[in-house]
C-alpha cells in the first residue's frame, strides 16, 4: 500500500517514527542530560509548593493504580496523575528552561510524561533521552510555524505547544506507528489550550502539568486505535487557523537536520525569563560604574511588547507576582544581589527598601525591541546617565559552561531536600543516563 500524502501533521508523525537516533551526535545527548538535571532540580525545589499539595489532594480523592512516582513524596499515582503533578511542580517556581523557538518552556512539558511512562513501562535511559529530543523537535517545529502571533494573541505556548510536543515524545517512547502517532497528535491538539491571562497564579504551572498529562493520554489512547483528525495542524478549523500560524516548508525541512537544543536557555534567576535581560542590564551598569542604590534617581527599562505581555506586574504583592514584575526583579537584584528562590517570598516583596526603589523604575515597550532584548538607563542623583543593552538569549553559555552552572544549581536546589550524598548519586546517574537499563533505578533514587 502506498504511503499517504504527507501534510504537516503526518510529516511530523513520520519523523517521530523514523528518526534514527544513532545518527545524533553524543554532544546533543549531553545537552539533554543537562536539561534533565536542571528539570529534576527545579522539580525537587517545587515539590512542596501549595499548588502541588492541592493536586496531591485532588488525586487522593480520585484514587487509582500506583504506577509512577510523585517526585520527592515517596508515593505513586497513576502514570497520568504523576505526569500532571510532576509537571506542575517543575514549573511552580518558574525556574525552568526556555527555548525561544518553542515560544516557552519545553522541558516541563516533556520530561514529566516521559519519566512517568519510562518508570511504568521500564524503558531505558537511551530511549528516554531520544524521545525527549524528538518531542522537542516536533514542538519547536510547530511553534516556529505558529509564530509570535500565536503568543501575542494570548495563548500560553508552553501549554499549547507542550501538548503536541508531549504527545510526540510519548508516542516515540511507546513505539507507536505512523498512523497511531498522527492520531496522538490529533488527540493532543484538540485539547491544546492555556491562556496567558492566568500568569501569576497557580494555573501557569498547572498548564505544564496538563501538557505532560495530555501527551501521556494521547499516546495511550492512540495506541488503542482512538481516532482523531489527521490534519490537526494544517486542516480547516485546525490549530493554525484557530490559533494563528501556517505551514512553513523551510521549517519542516529542518526535521532530522538540526535539533535546536543547543539554544535551550536555563535560568539563573528564579523569575520569568522576560525579566532576565533587564536584571542583567541593570546589574552590569551598577558593576561597571560602581553605583549603589542611594545613587539612583531613576531607572528606565525598555523591553519588547512580548516581554511586557508576560512580565506585566508593575506592582507585586506576593512572591509569585514578583516573578512577573520587572520593577521588582530589577530592584531586588540591585538591593540584594540574590535572585534565587529566596528572593521571591511575600515578605521579600513587601520590603520597604525594595518598594522605594521600585517607585523609581519605569517600564515601557520600545517598538524596536525583539523578544528578550532590553535596554536599561540609570540616571544618578547627580544627573549622570548610564545605559546597557542585553539579550540573554544571545548569551547562552557553551555546553561545558552549562554543565558547571547546572551542577551548581542542582546542588543548591537538591541538597536541602535530599542531602549531599543522594544529590551526588543523582548527578552521577544523570551524567551516564544513556547507560541506564531501567529508569526505575533513577526514580528509586529520588
Amino acid at each position: 500500500m502506498p504511503e499517504k500524502t504527507a501534510g504537516m501533521t503526518r510529516t511530523l508523525a513520520r519523523f517521530c517514527v523514523k528518526a534514527n537516533t544513532a545518527d545524533i551526535p553524543a554532544a546533543i545527548f549531553d545537552h539533554v542530560k543537562v536539561a534533565f538535571m536542571d528539570w529534576l532540580g527545579v522539580t525537587m525545589a517545587g515539590k512542596d509548593e501549595p499548588l502541588v499539595q492541592k493536586l496531591l489532594k485532588y488525586t487522593d480523592l480520585l484514587g487509582g493504580a500506583q504506577q509512577a512516582t510523585i517526585l520527592g513524596h515517596s508515593v505513586k499515582k497513576t502514570v497520568s496523575q504523576a505526569a500532571l503533578i510532576n509537571g506542575a511542580a517543575s514549573h511552580a517556581l518558574d525556574y525552568d528552561d526556555t527555548l525561544s523557538f518553542f515560544l516557552g518552556h519545553p522541558s516541563v512539558t516533556l520530561f514529566p510524561g516521559l519519566l512517568s511512562l519510562s518508570e511504568w513501562k521500564g524503558r531505558n535511559g537511551a530511549d528516554f533521552l531520544s524521545s525527549y529530543l524528538i518531542g522537542l523537535k516536533v514542538g519547536t517545529t510547530i511553534a516556529a510555524c505558529a509564530g509570535a502571533e500565536h503568543y501575542a494573541a494570548g495563548w500560553h505556548a508552553t501549554s499549547t505547544m507542550g501538548h503536541l510536543a508531549s504527545a510526540a515524545a510519548c508516542s516515540r517512547l511507546l513505539g507507536l506507528n505512523e498512523q497511531q502517532t498522527v492520531f496522538a497528535l490529533g488527540i493532543a491538539g484538540t485539547q491544546s489550550s492555556g491562556l496567558k491571562r492566568v500568569f501569576g497564579t497557580m494555573c501557569k504551572p498547572f498548564h505544564a502539568g496538563l501538557a505532560s498529562e495530555a501527551g501521556v493520554m494521547a499516546a495511550l489512547l492512540a495506541s488503542d486505535g482512538f481516532t482523531s483528525a489527521e490534519d490537526i495542524l494544517e486542516g480547516p478549523g485546525g490549530l493554525f487557523q484557530a490559533m494563528k500560524g501556517a505551514v512553513k516548508e523551510d521549517i519542516l525541512n529542518s526535521l532530522g537536520q538540526s535539533w535546536g537544543i543547543e539554544h535551550l536557555a536555563q535560568k539563573y534567576h528564579a523569575s520569568c525569563h522576560f525579566t532576565h535581560s533587564p536584571i542583567e542590564a541593570a546589574v552590569s551598569v551598577f558593576e561597571k560604574q560602581g553605583l549603589s542604590v542611594k545613587d539612583v534617581r531613576s531607572i528606565k527599562v525598555r523591553v519588547s511588547e512580548t516581554a511586557l505581555s508576560a512580565a506585566d506586574k508593575m506592582e507585586a504583592h506576593t512572591g509569585l507576582e514578583g516573578k512577573f514584575s520587572v520593577p521588582y526583579c530589577v530592584a531586588n537584584a540591585l538591593v540584594r544581589g540574590n535572585t534565587g528562590l529566596q528572593a521571591f517570598t511575600d515578605d521579600k516583596v513587601a520590603d520597604p527598601e525594595i518598594k522605594e526603589l521600585m517607585n523609581k523604575i519605569s517600564v515601557k515597550v520600545a517598538p524596536e525591541m525583539q523578544a528578550m532584548e532590553s535596554r536599561v538607563e540609570i540616571e544618578t542623583s547627580e544627573g549622570q546617565v548610564y545605559s546597557a543593552f542585553t539579550d540573554i538569549f544571545r548569551e547562552i553559555p557553551e555546553l561545558d559552561v552549562k554543565k558547571i552552572k547546572i551542577k551548581a544549581k542542582f546542588t543548591d536546589l537538591c541538597e536541602p531536600v535530599m542531602g549531599g550524598d543522594k544529590t551526588q548519586k543523582l548527578m552521577d546517574a544523570i551524567s551516564s543516563l544513556e547507560k541506564i537499563e531501567d529508569m526505575n533505578s533513577l526514580t528509586g533514587l529520588v
